[in-house]
């Protein structure tokens, strides 16, 4: 039976604690804290698409901005990635700073949830593309000079559930995340990369996008993966 999260039957629930959650307000918090219990296990396996965000040159920015114009920066930032992420069902299920997670088809259920995850990537690029540029300018800085974003996307095996004895939310591990990762970390200011299984399964998304191939860290062989740019 759905749990409410909203409206007055979600009183008694907000009692004990259950409210929306942080990694997705269409699901609650019993999906966020409670994993093991809901699933009557530690972790399971699963199919899932894994995106990566990142604000480009951040160590850079953050060398010659102070620290209160950065912290509105990442705002603008997380709360734009956020929005797109939501928008697809997908969760935010890390943020680390200048950074995120996202997770697609867990713990909502996504047919197609490569397409929603490359659809919210490109929605990322879109959101912060605007607001950053519109922060720049309220700050008397070109537009041209706002600070970009670069994604990585990739599909395949995960294992997700809570590795932590001492932290009960649970998070996606495996070699899908760690491509996801790296191919985040090579995509240049606007780019977003796809992973060649990710793009096999949105073919209809990648007409034009150029094929490259990238030495990945940790990663044997060369990966290859499509280009894809939001258009403005």
């Amino acid at each position: 039976m759905p749990i409410p999260i909203r409206g007055p039957l979600a009183i008694p629930f907000r009692v004990f604690g259950i409210t929306r959650s942080k990694m997705n307000p269409n699901i609650c918090t019993i999906c966020e804290r409670s994993f093991r219990y809901v699933k009557k296990q530690q972790h399971i396996s699963t199919t899932a698409t894994i995106l990566f965000a990142d604000i480009r040159g951040y160590t850079n920015l953050s060398e010659r901005m102070d620290p209160i114009a950065m912290s509105e920066i990442v705002s603008v930032f997380q709360d734009q990635c956020a929005r797109a992420i939501w928008a697809r069902d997908g969760i935010v299920n890390k943020q680390m700073g200048d950074g995120l997670m996202a997770i697609f088809n867990f713990p909502i259920k996504i047919e197609r949830h490569a397409e929603a995850a490359v659809r919210a990537a490109l929605e990322i690029q879109r959101r912060c593309g605007a607001a950053l540029a519109e922060l720049a300018a309220s700050r008397g800085e070109a537009a041209a000079d706002a600070p970009r974003v670069g994604v990585g996307v990739h599909t395949g095996q995960v294992e997700i559930g809570e590795f932590s004895t001492f932290r009960s939310d649970f998070t996606a591990i495996g070699g899908a995340v760690n491509l996801a990762a790296r191919l985040e970390s090579q995509a240049a200011p606007g780019e977003i990369l796809v992973s060649a299984q990710t793009a096999e399964e949105t073919a209809d998304l990648m007409a034009g996008a150029a094929a490259r191939s990238f030495a990945l860290k940790g990663i044997e062989r060369p990966v290859a993966a499509r280009v894809l740019y939001a258009s403005r």
